[in-house]
């Protein structure tokens, strides 16, 4: 996967994971981008130890969950970091 696809992953998955998880996460698509970028880092890492596979082909299912579930993890962390409340 290309530098590009890889960065539209990102914003896509940090976009999901922006409404997957409930309450008010704030931030504009800069920080959706970087939210999605290090979750797809972080589940590419996860599903390289567990699964065997890492983020390989931007149209593969696989590729995509890793990411967003990446994503739902750091916003998660970010979220305890910062002491934001899910309401």
């Amino acid at each position: 996967m290309g530098f590009l696809g890889f960065l539209l992953l990102g914003l896509i998955a940090g976009a999901i994971a922006k409404l997957i998880l409930p309450g008010r996460q704030g931030g504009g698509w800069l920080i959706t981008l970087v939210l999605g970028v290090v979750g797809a880092l972080l589940g590419g890492f996860i599903g390289s130890l567990l699964f065997g596979r890492g983020l390989e082909e931007f149209f593969d299912i696989g590729t995509w969950l890793l990411a967003i579930g990446g994503a739902i993890i750091v916003l998660l962390i970010y979220g305890a970091v910062t002491g934001r409340k899910r309401a």
